[in-house]
């Protein structure tokens, strides 16, 4: 398989994109504030596209770009997570990009501090450069197919008093620039700092996006 064949969408419905606690919020009303702050994540909701067949591709995993009040290691729970639910998928993890990277310094391009604001104020259906030009950079340089692009992680407050961890998420088509799927997930509530709060939204995550591997 070469770089530059698309990730496939699967023919499918939305039944068994996700489970009793998946949760996935709808691209509205996000905003970041004058002040480098920004406004609540909506309530959770529904998401555009469908999670990909991403089996036999080669899917580059960024490093999270925004943390919001997440304790542990979200790049590294999510390495974890992913690549424990299926060896279906060729992850390319952020670390061996970054090392691609340090070999090829003449590729002007980061894994971190990328422009995606704009995925939590729009729906967008198709990336265009700068950042489609520095993700066809990177790819060529690890053979990838794919993008998986953690936008946010977030925490946000449970009703019950505890807190839960939200993950917003992109699968990018490095050929194409089309966003073939953007949710934001969100894992069970745990106190405030529990580690077990990161470990569930991505485990949700893995398991919406890797419907295939259920059994």
């Amino acid at each position: 398989m070469t770089r530059a064949q698309e990730v496939r969408l699967p023919k499918r419905t939305n039944e068994g994109a996700s489970g009793a606690h998946v949760y996935v919020l709808i691209l509205v009303a996000l905003a970041f504030s004058a002040c480098g702050g920004s406004v609540p994540l909506p309530e959770p909701g529904t998401s555009f596209g469908l999670p990909p067949d991403m089996r036999g591709t080669r899917v580059m995993v960024l490093p999270v770009q925004q943390v919001l009040g997440v304790q542990g290691d979200p790049d590294a729970e999510l390495a974890f997570g992913l690549g424990d639910r299926t060896r279906e998928v060729a992850w390319v993890l952020s670390q061996e990009v970054d090392d691609a990277l340090a070999r090829s310094p003449s590729v002007d391009t980061t894994t971190r501090v990328l422009s995606v604001g704009h995925f939590l104020r729009s729906e967008v259906q198709r990336i265009g450069d700068p950042l489609f030009g520095e993700f066809r950079r990177m790819a060529a340089l690890v053979n990838a197919d794919g993008v998986l692009l953690p936008v946010q992680a977030s925490l946000v407050a449970d009703a019950a008093g505890g807190a839960k961890v939200q993950l917003a998420v992109a699968i990018i088509q490095v050929r194409t620039g089309r966003v073939a799927w953007f949710g934001i997930v969100e894992g069970g509530a745990f106190p405030a700092g529990d580690p077990r709060g990161l470990a569930s939204a991505v485990d949700v995550l893995a398991r919406t996006l890797l419907w295939y591997a259920d059994g």
